[in-house]
C-alpha cells in the first residue's frame, strides 16, 4: 500500500478556496525563479494582489521573461533578500496578509562552489524576511519554502528507505545547500516559538516541469540537449528522486497558506511529494523522456567524478493529507507529458503564458478546484 492511502482515497479532495485568494494581498519572495513564475501566474489567474521581490531571472531564457510577469502581477521588486533594509521597506510599503518566501540559491552542485553566498541567501535571507514580517501587522500567514533535502541523509550506496522521510525526522545537509536549507527550517521554529509568528514550512521534493533552465538540473540538461540536437549525459543513473510536477506543490503551499491564515495551529512542517510509484531512479526518468519526446533524444552516462549528491530521497505525505486534505494528482506520466507539451509549445514559439495557464486550469480541473 502506497503511503496516504486510506479513507480519503475514495474521496473527492478539493484544493484551495479560489474566493479566499480573491484580492488577498500576497508578498512573494523569488517570483523570478522557477518554481515563482508558476506561482505568480497562478496567484494572477486567483485574482491576488502580488508583489514579488527577487534579484533578476537567473537564467536566460527565462519562464519569468518569456510570459511577461512583471506586467503580469501588482508589482516587481529586483532586489536581494540579503539586504535586510529593502527588503523591510518593501514588505511594509505592501503590506501583504500573506507571505510566500521562495527566494533562494536553490542548486546543489553551486552550493559546493559559493557556499558563503549559499548560506548568506537560504539563511539570513530567512533571517532577513522574518525580522520584516515582525515588523508588519497586516501578515496573517508565512510559508517557508525549503526542501526534501533538510533531513539528514543516512542512506548509503544503493540501499534504499522504506518510508520517505517524515516532518519529525532529524534535520541535517550533507552539502552546503541541503544545509542551509535545514538550518531556515530551525530559523523559522525560532521566529515561531520566539516571537509566536505564524510561520509554517513546506518540504518539496525534486519538482520538474515546463519553462524550469536552471543549469544542473535533470529535466532542463534534457530539454537543452534535445533542443540543440545533442547527446544527454547523465550522472548517478541509479540515484531515485521524489519526482513532482511543479504544480503539485504549489497547490500544497496555497492550501497551506490559506489554512494558516484562518488557524495558527497549522503553523508547523509540511512535505509535499510524490506517491511512492513515482520515486523513480534518474535513468528510468530520462530513458521515459527520450520514449515520449521522439526522434532525436539521446543520452549517456557521464562516469566522471562529481560531488556528492544523496543516493534516495523520498517523502512521506502522509501529514499534508491528514491535515490539509492535500495529495498529489498527477502521476509521473501525466508530469512527463506536460513537460513535452510545454517544451513543443515553446519550441513552435506559441504563447507560453497561455499554455502555462491551459495547464493551471487542466489541474485546476483534475482537483476539482472551483
Amino acid at each position: 500500500m502506497e503511503q496516504g492511502q486510506g479513507p480519503l482515497e475514495s474521496l473527492e479532495i478539493k484544493l484551495l478556496n479560489k474566493k479566499f485568494w480573491r484580492n488577498k494581498k500576497v508578498f512573494l519572495t523569488g517570483q523570478t525563479g522557477f518554481k515563482g513564475a508558476w506561482l505568480s501566474l497562478w496567484l494572477s489567474s486567483l485574482g491576488a494582489k502580488v508583489t514579488g521581490y527577487a534579484l533578476k531571472p537567473p537564467t536566460k531564457p527565462s519562464l519569468f521573461k518569456l510570459c511577461q510577469i512583471d506586467d503580469l502581477i501588482d508589482k516587481s521588486i529586483i532586489a536581494d533578500v540579503r539586504d535586510a533594509k529593502k527588503l523591510t521597506q518593501a514588505i511594509l510599503k505592501a503590506k501583504p496578509e500573506i507571505v510566500i518566501h521562495m527566494a533562494a540559491q536553490p542548486i546543489v552542485r553551486e552550493s559546493y562552489k559559493v557556499p558563503v553566498d549559499t548560506y548568506a541567501i537560504n539563511v539570513i535571507g530567512t533571517v532577513n524576511l522574518l525580522e520584516a514580517v515582525r515588523s508588519c501587522p497586516s501578515v496573517k500567514a508565512v510559508v517557508n519554502v525549503t526542501t526534501d533535502k533538510v533531513y539528514e541523509n543516512r542512506v548509503k550506496g544503493q540501499g534504499s528507505r522504506v518510508i520517505g522521510f517524515k516532518e519529525d525526522n532529524p534535520l541535517g545537509g550533507y552539502d552546503p545547500y541541503s544545509s542551509s536549507k535545514a538550518c531556515s527550517e530551525l530559523v523559522s521554529a525560532a521566529y515561531r516559538n520566539s516571537y509566536d509568528l505564524p510561520i509554517a514550512t513546506a518540504r518539496a521534493g525534486n519538482v520538474i516541469g515546463g519553462g524550469d533552465w536552471a543549469d544542473d538540473r535533470l529535466v532542463p540538461d534534457f530539454i537543452r540537449s534535445i533542443l540543440k540536437g545533442k547527446e544527454l549525459f547523465i550522472r548517478n543513473p541509479k540515484a531515485t528522486r521524489p519526482w513532482q510536477h511543479v504544480l503539485e506543490p504549489l497547490a500544497g503551499y496555497l492550501l497551506l497558506a490559506e489554512k494558516l491564515y484562518k488557524n495558527k495551529k497549522f503553523a508547523r512542517a509540511y512535505n509535499f511529494g510524490p506517491k511512492d510509484s513515482d520515486a523513480k531512479p534518474v535513468g528510468w526518468l530520462v530513458e521515459k523522456l527520450c520514449s515520449k519526446w521522439g526522434k532525436g533524444a539521446a543520452y549517456k552516462i557521464d562516469k566522471k567524478k562529481h560531488p556528492h549528491e544523496a543516493h534516495f530521497l523520498q517523502l512521506n505525505w502522509a501529514k499534508a493529507k491528514t491535515e490539509l486534505d492535500w495529495q498529489p494528482k498527477w502521476d509521473l506520466d501525466k508530469t512527463l507529458d506536460k513537460i513535452v507539451e510545454w517544451t513543443q509549445a515553446y519550441n513552435d514559439k506559441d504563447d507560453l503564458r497561455q499554455i502555462c495557464w491551459d495547464q493551471i486550469k487542466g489541474y485546476e480541473s483534475d482537483n476539482q478546484i472551483r
